[in-house]
Formats: C-alpha cells, sequence, structure tokens
C-alpha cells in the first residue's frame, strides 16, 4: 500500500502531544490486553481500555497471540489458532472504538525461528538454520513464517538474525546463525526477502515487516554475560557485528531492535553513532528502531532517572519503546524543542509504517478499515510452514564423527535395518525428550505433535525392537550384551517449566537442577554437557560392546571430546525444531543424507575458549595442558557433499573487475548431493594482523547422480583489501582442504 504522506502530515497536526508519545508506546503485555468473559468469548480487558484511553490511542501491542512458560499462557488458558481472529478483531475494534483518531495499532509478535503462538510454526533455531548454509532454504521458510503471521492478522515480526556467537558461554548463541558474518550477513538478507517480500512487495500483502535484532555485537559481550559490555574496536565491530546488519538495510528490513549490551561503555539503545550515523546515514536505513524489552528503562543510572532514560533513548534514535516506563515520561518535556522534535521524527516513520498495512484511515473515512484474518488463510499457511520446518530440520543435521571405532554410519544402518540383529537400546537423558529440540522462544506444542528419538525409532523399528534406557540402569544388563546398537541422545535444552523463575523481560532467573541449560538468561561457566553426561555415556560405554551412535542436540558450542571418542558416529542436531527427533531417525533408518556443516567451532576443552576460525591468532600450542583446543572447526561436515569430488580450481583477478572470481569443477558420483561449498581465504601483506582465514563465499549446491557442474565463486575485492594498501596475496581454500587451494595476488592503489 502507498503512503499518503499529506494524510500523514494531517494526522501528526492534528495530535496532541500526548496522543504523539502513546503512538510510540509499546507497553502492553499482549495477552493481558484480553480475557474470557463469562461465556468464554474474548472481550477487551479494562487494562487494555485504559491504556488506550490514557493515550488517546494505541502505538503497537506486543505479542497478543505469545504463548510460553513467561506469559502463562497454555493450551488451557491461550488464544488457540481458531480463535486468531476473534482476538485480532477484539483488540482492533477497541483501539479504533475508544482512539482519537480511527488509527489501528500495529501488532508485533516474537519470531524468532517460527511464530511463538499456539499452533505456530517451529522451525530449527539460527543455529541450526545456520548449519544448512543455505540462506535460500531460510528465505522460502521465512516467508513460510511470515504468510501465517501475516494471515493471523500480525504486522511486525521480531525476528533474530544480527547477533554473531562468538562466546560459548552465552546462553543465547542458539539464536545466532554461528560465528561468521558473511553468512548471518546472507541469512538476514534472506529473512527480510523472505518475510517482506523483494522490495517490500509482500508488506501488507501477505507478509510482514521485520524488526531485526539485535542491535549491535551483543555476542561479544565479555564472559559470555548477557547484556554486559562489548569490548572491541571499531575495526572489529564492522568486520564482525556489522555486516548482518548492513544485508537487512539492503534487503529493506523496515526494523531494527537495539540491543541491552554497551559498547566501549555506550549504551546501545541510547548511541546515537549507531542509530543515526550509522545506521540511518551511513546505511540509508528508513525504518523504526525499537528498544529491547525494557532496555530504556535500564539507562537509569546512565541518565539519572527514569524520564531522563526515555528523553536519551529517543534523541539517540530509539522510535518505539518495548515495556519500558521511560517513553511513557516523555510528556515531561514538552517543553523540550529536541524532545518535541524527536517525537515528530518518530511518530511519522510509526505512522509510515502503519499506512503500509492500511491502519490509518482513508481519506475522508473516520476509521481505519481493517481486513480480519481468515482461518483458511491462517490453516494453509500453517500447512505450508509445517512442511519447512520438516525440511529445514533434515537440512540441519551434521555428522561430526564417522567410523571412529570399526564400525561406521553405513555399518550401523545396516544392522538397524536387519531385524533379526540384536535390540536398539536408545539412552541418555534427552532419549525420549521433545522439548529439547525446540529451543527458547517456543510456544508449547500439542501432544500429537511431540515426538522424540525414541518414539521415531519405535515407529519405524517396532516395540519389541527398540529399548528406552534414559539411565544406564534402566536396562538389565543382558539388553546391554545383547544390544546391536545404542543410540545415546544427549546435549543441552531450552525448554522452559511454566513453574520457572523469571527476569522481568522473560529471561530465565532461577534454573532447576535439570532445567533449561541454554536460551535466554542461562549463560554458563562450563560448557561441558551438563548433568555429568559424560560420565553416563562412559557407563552406557562399559556396559555394551555394541557401536554408540551419539546425537548432540545442542545450543551452543559444548566440549563434544568424550562423546567422539566413546562413540562411533556423531551426529549434530542443533536444535533442530519439532521435527528434528524425524530428522535424526530419518539419518539412521532412512539413509538419509547429512549436508548439514557446523556453524561454530567446537572446542575440545571447557576453559580453552573462545575459540572461532577466523581469529587473528591460532590458539594451538598456546595452553600446555591443551595443545590443541579445537575438537572440530567451523564449517565441518564429514557428510556434506561426501560424494563429491572437486578439480581444476583456478582464479582470475582480470576479467571481472572488484572481484576475484575462483572456479572449481565439481563432480558427483552415482548417488547425488546437496549441500554448501564453502570458499575460506586468508590474507596477507598488509598492515593489520591478518585473520587465519575467512569465508569468503558459499554456494549451495544440489547435484544429481552423475553430475558435473562448474561452480563460481565472486569474492569481493573489498573484502581482501581490508589489511592495509600495498600488494595483498589472497590464499582460497575449499572447506578446508589443502589440496583444492589456489592463490592470487591483488594490486596496490586501492
Amino acid at each position: 500500500m502507498s503512503i499518503n504522506c499529506a494524510a500523514v502530515d494531517r494526522l501528526i497536526d492534528s495530535m496532541s502531544f500526548t496522543q504523539k508519545v502513546g503512538q510510540l508506546n509499546q507497553r502492553l503485555l499482549g495477552w493481558k490486553s484480553v480475557e474470557r468473559n463469562a461465556a468464554g468469548r474474548l472481550v477487551a480487558s479494562d487494562e487494555l481500555k485504559q491504556e488506550i484511553d490514557r493515550w488517546g490511542g494505541l502505538g503497537t501491542l506486543y505479542g497478543l497471540l505469545r504463548a510460553d512458560p513467561w506469559s502463562g499462557q497454555h493450551w488451557g488458558n491461550g488464544i488457540r489458532p481458531e480463535e486468531r481472529t476473534e482476538a485480532i478483531a477484539v483488540a482492533q475494534q477497541t483501539v479504533l472504538e475508544r482512539g482519537a483518531h480511527g488509527i489501528g495499532v500495529l501488532l508485533s509478535e516474537e519470531a524468532p525461528h517460527g511464530h511463538q503462538a499456539l499452533g505456530g510454526t517451529v522451525l530449527p533455531t539460527n543455529l541450526g538454520l545456520g548449519a544448512t548454509f543455505d540462506p535460500q532454504g531460510v528465505q522460502e521458510a521465512e516467508a513460510a513464517v511470515a504468510a501465517e503471521l501475516a494471515a493471523s492478522g500480525i504486522h511486525i515480526a521480531l525476528v533474530s538474525g544480527l547477533d554473531i556467537a562468538r562466546d560459548p558461554r552465552w546462553g543465547r548463541c542458539e539464536e545466532c546463525f554461528g560465528e561468521d558474518p558473511l553468512m548471518a550477513a546472507r541469512m538476514c538478507e534472506a529473512i527480510v526477502t523472505g518475510m517482506q517480500g523483494e522490495h517490500r512487495s509482500k508488506v501488507g500483502h501477505g507478509g510482514v515487516a521485520v524488526v531485526l535484532k539485535h542491535l549491535a555485537a551483543q555476542g561479544e559481550a565479555v564472559g559470555g554475560r548477557n547484556g554486559q559490555s562489548a569490548v572491541l574496536g571499531p575495526h572489529d565491530l564492522h568486520e564482525i557485528h556489522l555486516p548482518p546488519v548492513a544485508a537487512g538495510v539492503r534487503a529493506g528490513a523496515l526494523g531494527f531492535m537495539a540491543a541491552y549490551n554497551d559498547i566501549d561503555s555506550v549504551p546501545c539503545c541510547a548511541n546515537p553513532w549507531l542509530l543515526k550515523d550509522y545506521l540511518r546515514d551511513q546505511l540509508g536505513f528508513d525504518g523504526i528502531v525499537m528498544a529491547d524489552g525494557l532496555a530504556v528503562d535500564r539507562l537509569e543510572d546512565m541518565a539519572g532517572s527514569i524520564p531522563a532514560a526515555g528523553r536519551a533513548a529517543l534523541l539517540a534514535g530509539v522510535d518505539v519503546s518495548l515495556w519500558d516506563e521511560g517513553f511513557t515520561r516523555l510528556e515531561e518535556y514538552a517543553d523540550d524543542e529536541q524532545v518535541v522534535a524527536a517525537v515528530d521524527t518518530a511518530l511519522r516513520r510509526v505512522l509510515e509504517l502503519k499506512a503500509m498495512f492500511g491502519l490509518l484511515p482513508e481519506d475522508g473515512a473516520d476509521t481505519a478499515a481493517i481486513a480480519m484474518p481468515s482461518a483458511d488463510a491462517i490453516a494453509q499457511a500453517t500447512a505450508d510452514g509445517r512442511e519447512q520446518a520438516k525440511r529445514m530440520a533434515r537440512e540441519a543435521i551434521t555428522l561430526i564423527n564417522d567410523g571412529q571405532s570399526a564400525a561406521t554410519l553405513d555399518d550401523i544402518r545396516s544392522v538397524i535395518a536387519d531385524a533379526q540383529a540384536g535390540p536398539v537400546i536408545v539412552a541418555g537423558p534427552f532419549a525420549d525428550d521433545f522439548g529439547c529440540f525446540l529451543g527458547d522462544y517456543t510456544a508449547p506444542l500439542p501432544a500429537d505433535e511431540q515426538s522424540s528419538v525414541y518414539r521415531q525409532l519405535v515407529a519405524r523399528l517396532g516395540e519389541d525392537r527398540v529399548l528406552l534406557a534414559a539411565k544406564p540402569s534402566d536396562a538389565p544388563a543382558d539388553q546391554w550384551a545383547r544390544s546391536s546398537t545404542v543410540v545415546f541422545v544427549c546435549g543441552s535444552t531450552s525448554e522452559r517449566s511454566y513453574d520457572s523463575e523469571f527476569d522481568d523481560n522473560g529471561a530465565a532467573k532461577a534454573v532447576t537442577e535439570y532445567g533449561a541449560t541454554c536460551g535466554e538468561g542461562v549463560d554458563l561457566s562450563d560448557i561441558r554437557l551438563p548433568w555429568r553426561q559424560d560420565d553416563m555415556l562412559g557407563e552406557v560405554a562399559a556396559l555394551t560392546t555394541a557401536p554408540i551412535v551419539s546425537v548432540a542436540v545442542c545450543g551452543r558450542a559444548h566440549v563434544l571430546t568424550d562423546v567422539l571418542e566413546r562413540s562411533a558416529v556423531t551426529i549434530w542436531a542443533g536444535y533442530a525444531g519439532q521435527y528434528g527427533p524425524q530428522a535424526v531417525a530419518d539419518v539412521l533408518v532412512d539413509g538419509a543424507d547429512m549436508s548439514g556443516r557446523l556453524p561454530v567451532t567446537l572446542p575440545a576443552y571447557p576453559a580453552a575458549i573462545p575459540v572461532r576460525y577466523n581469529d587473528r591468532q591460532s590458539a594451538a600450542h598456546v595452553y600446555k595442558d591443551a595443545a590443541e583446543p579445537i575438537l572440530r572447526g567451523f564449517g565441518y561436515g564429514a557428510g556434506s557433499l561426501a560424494a563429491v569430488t572437486f578439480s581444476e580450481m583456478h582464479a582470475d583477478t582480470q576479467s571481472h573487475p572488484g572481484e576475484v572470481l575462483v572456479q572449481v569443477t565439481a563432480h558427483a558420483d552415482d548417488h547425488g548431493a546437496a549441500g554448501a561449498v564453502n570458499l575460506f581465504a586468508h590474507v596477507s601483506g598488509g598492515r593489520r594482523i591478518p585473520r587465519l582465514a575467512m569465508l569468503v563465499d558459499s554456494v549451495y549446491m544440489d547435484l544429481n547422480a552423475g553430475e558435473r557442474r562448474d561452480i563460481a565463486f565472486h569474492v569481493p575485492c573489498d573484502r581482501l583489501r581490508d589489511v592495509g594498501d600495498g600488494q595483498v596475496q589472497v590464499t582460497c581454500t575449499l572447506d578446508g582442504d589443502s589440496t583444492h587451494t589456489v592463490t592470487a595476488t591483488l594490486p596496490g592503489e586501492y
């Protein structure tokens, strides 16, 4: 929908200062804005009515459909899929009836890896999506999520994507696409294009506005401590943490969320360089900036008071608040010319966004004519989202160890397929667990959609063949002795219970002994597998001579050294989403390929961290007690394109100005293959210490059996010339394989 600028101007001129401030607020928790009457119908709550009356309208309403332990909404009391239309109608009609200008309310929802609502699609978390190295696949999956949101009457999706996993102690690593800025940038572009369409073509037409979070450098927080200081220089800020931001702007993102952390002591939501000079002036961003939940109020110590905190955030470039009181106190600055001007600027952005969704009254009308959700459209979009979630779960599964003992994965598959072989024992704390695959920010799923690795194997092999032993003592010694295969499901979980304790922003506050071990608020000082799982695996190994397949369900780079040593095969599954158990069974029983690659570096020891593939100095042979601190490197995937060989690699610096063209030929064997081919570079010859390696391009391939294909990598020289102003030598390596390496020299004078 086109924006009528004159109509926006008239609305701004007609509003009081209080009404203007009200349009910048997102203070209400949406699930508290509707309630059920005695007949069980949804009606507007007094809290919603009072908020509208206070401001003469409502700017943005957060989380109307959200369901999870923090909100307290579940299948017994929350808004079910078939009730979304009713809930949206109640909220919008109440705002239109009680508001002063006939303006609808923007509805925002959490969608970090699917829609956080009852019945919503649950994709793998970003770390799992990052393992696919498949931006096109992510774009299609996010388009399906956006279609569900739009069909449900939602306008804004709050989507993680900007954060870079720099320290595995940080509980929010699961929200990162990995440790590499190029892949994160491509995934952010995929999110925006999928949800908003090319050139924002789907906004208001089956798509939603994306607010990318979190801006910026949150993954750099000292010690992996959530929301704390990011201590880094401007060069690394631009090279590691800002590429996803720039990619989001290029793709047309309509929003960014300012993060909790500070960068060199300046809080992100009060950083005019970040939110104005860089984001708007340098990148040309024209959408809204939203503060993270209660982040404005957290400026009180810096600003001196809650009202001053609201003023500081507004003048730094924040347009829309989230749950805080600071923006509600902007009324106290009605005589402050700076604040008045900034409020009008932010208001214009909010109203222009509302215009895209038809939330402003048309010329001559008293109120906006807002289309209500369609139950059929919701059902179709949800079904499409489920198919995308299945596909992305399969792509995320990553083989990180094969044939550690005499048995290979192919050997184990043969044994599993042999109905006459001994029992398959599914062991480990997550053997019959579903929630471990889902990640943080996930609504509860209905019982008939829940599964586990154990249940999936039973469904395919039969109850007589598959035994459950969450603890070694759960199976008798004779069954362990007879077992033909052991599947050990280990890792971590972000699942919260409904009796958990939470901080005021929804982060985990108190974690029980066997509660969440990852997610927001669950930073760890020890990244070994929790609950003594290494010891448990040792007990299992002592009870059986059968080969062990370990399935690591992880939201961070846990230390898996003991797991690899004791397992014939190790599969890394990230948090693969609601279809993660099926994807694992597809690999073990159906022989599905594993195209995933590790999106993070796995450390070999718990204290030899952080280690990243793109560090400037190697950590090898530095620690006297941990000479080789890396267990598996970024991009590792033993199953990725295993059926493909490469030849005829060469580099061209002449025919394409401004870039290095690297070409190689791929040959598939008689099985065919799919997966990402990654090109890494090491640059030398400048004035900076070069990174050990940089991912400079990645091409996702799907090769038919016997197919031969030429692959071209396009590497912008700007990515390579950062090190200085003389001749630069670039060594390009294919997926860390020293047998496929080319060297090129870039001239000086750039």
